[in-house]
């Protein structure tokens, strides 16, 4: 969910403090709905399974990374921007073609969507990009809402299982597959047990038509009970440097339970790619002008986080961005960051990112610093906030 594209913001002048390092580095309207509308109007080839241990969950190949049994690249890309969450507009398919093509020639096998994005429109973009290497990839798509197949017209949160299946087979016909690799609850439904849930995924395992499954932003008590029913692959959260909860909570218990992690908006929303500064003013339909830590009066002091990482930056000869990734990736050998972009440059850039790495000391000393860093604002839009951590109601 990143997006750095220069046509996000108006008056003044945006600089890039990313340019003062590219020299020795790789040098929209919103989605078609309300910002808020994602989460508004709530409802009152591998298919081995089982427990993960421990040793399973560390790297085999270092080009690779695991997230339960599934093999992926260390760094996948998020499908969110090419359909103009930002600014921009959806964007020419034969770019999105492009993009993907590119990413994959550069070792990304790990391709994050969801049937919200659009909605619809981002499944059939990925599903067209990707289709030569199909076979080569790991795709991975989220349900949970109730969308009209036809028009994409939404409701709200809906996760009953006949919801699912529609959902399900909507995303094999625009994903041009007959398989999904990775499948989420996009959230919590408050009114469907997860063992519900979770039954309805495993029967579409049954049937070959999904491989894995995970949650997005669920309770942790919704996470042990989704996860004795059919064993969860991943969890996907969002994790940066200033959204650092998973780190306390989340990530223990999918250490103990054998699950991979996926953070998504690993670059805060732009601002961790040095996309925002103090003369930042977003268009109109950018979430982020909703967004509580990019208001113009918490730009200022949330400003010092991203120059901090610059520092970094100067040690290990990297931007921002491939230090926040970096960062990310060494806290865990599962864990697998998605950033989005529509941006061919960006990606490349987003991609060093797998070349870095810091020692347990650096790490240390890392974290220390951001401690002591006071980020001001609340984590997310109000709306968002609300549908995380939700818990599953008990089954009866």
């Amino acid at each position: 969910m990143e997006n750095r594209d220069s046509n996000s913001f108006q008056n003044g002048k945006s600089f890039s403090r990313r340019k003062f390092l590219s020299s020795s580095t790789i040098a929209g309207v919103g989605l078609s709905l309300n910002p808020f509308s994602m989460w508004a109007n709530t409802k009152g080839n591998d298919t081995s399974q089982g427990k993960i241990n421990k040793s399973q969950q560390q790297n085999i190949n270092p080009d690779k990374r695991r997230l339960g049994n599934l093999e992926v690249s260390p760094l996948g890309l998020g499908a969110l921007s090419v359909v103009g969450f930002y600014t921009g507009g959806v964007r020419d398919q034969y770019k999105v073609n492009k993009l993907y093509r590119e990413a994959y020639d550069n070792g990304v096998t790990f391709f994050d969507t969801a049937e919200v994005y659009g909605p619809l429109i981002s499944e059939r973009q990925i599903g067209e990009a990707v289709e030569p290497f199909r076979k080569d990839v790991k795709i991975a798509t989220k349900f949970g809402f109730d969308i009209n197949p036809e028009t994409g017209e939404r409701g709200g949160l809906d996760s009953n299982p006949k919801t699912i299946r529609r959902a399900v087979e909507g995303m094999l016909k625009r994903l041009r597959t007959d398989y999904i690799d990775l499948l989420y609850q996009h959230r919590v439904d408050p009114n469907v047990p997860i063992e519900d849930v979770a039954g309805t995924v495993q029967d579409l395992m049954k049937e070959g038509k999904v491989l894995h499954w995970g949650l997005s932003e669920p309770g942790l008590n919704t996470i042990r009970r989704a996860h004795a029913v059919e064993p969860l692959t991943a969890i996907q959260n969002e994790y940066s440097p200033w959204t650092r909860n998973p780190e306390s909570d989340v990530l223990p218990l999918c250490e103990e339970l054998g699950i991979g992690f996926v953070p998504w908006c690993p670059l805060g929303y732009g601002f961790f790619a040095d996309a925002i500064n103090e003369n930042t003013r977003f268009s109109e339909g950018d979430f982020r002008i909703i967004l509580p830590r990019t208001t113009p009066e918490n730009i200022p002091q949330n400003l010092q986080i991203l120059y901090y990482i610059e520092e970094w930056g100067l040690r290990k000869n990297a931007t921002p961005a491939q230090i926040t990734l970096a960062w990310l990736q060494a806290q865990k050998p599962w864990i697998v960051p998605i950033p989005g972009t529509s941006n061919s440059v960006h990606l490349r850039e987003n991609l060093r990112a797998n070349e870095i790495s810091f020692s347990k000391e650096e790490l240390k000393e890392f974290d220390l610093g951001l401690s002591k860093i006071e980020i001001v604002g609340a984590q997310n839009a109000e709306p968002v906030m609300a549908a995380m951590g939700v818990e599953a109601p008990i089954k009866k």
